[in-house]
């Protein structure tokens, strides 16, 4: 599941302390940290709860705004299989 959680992030530093909270949870895939618009996007079998109380516990004030299913992946046209002319054959007896 896609977790997006606003965070407040300032510095540098605050932006390392908040992947280190949220990378020390199991089963969290991708983390991202927008820190400009103060935005964490996790993916993963994590329970956003606990990504919230680990938040708390460095500190900041977690908002979640949203939690649900990740975006499918977009395939380019070139790597979707096509049909292709049969291969001839190898040997005599083919």
């Amino acid at each position: 599941q896609k977790i997006v959680i606003k965070v407040n992030i300032n510095c540098q530093i605050c932006k390392t302390e908040v992947l280190k909270a949220v990378t020390k949870l199991t089963e969290v895939y991708i983390v991202s940290v927008d820190g400009e618009k103060g935005m964490l996007t996790i993916v993963g079998d994590v329970d956003p709860v606990l990504v919230v109380r680990d938040l708390k516990k460095i500190g900041k004030v977690p908002e979640i705004i949203s939690v649900g299913p990740p975006k499918p992946p977009e395939y380019c046209e070139e790597f979707k299989f096509r049909e292709c002319r049969p291969c001839p054959p190898s040997c005599k007896e083919c």
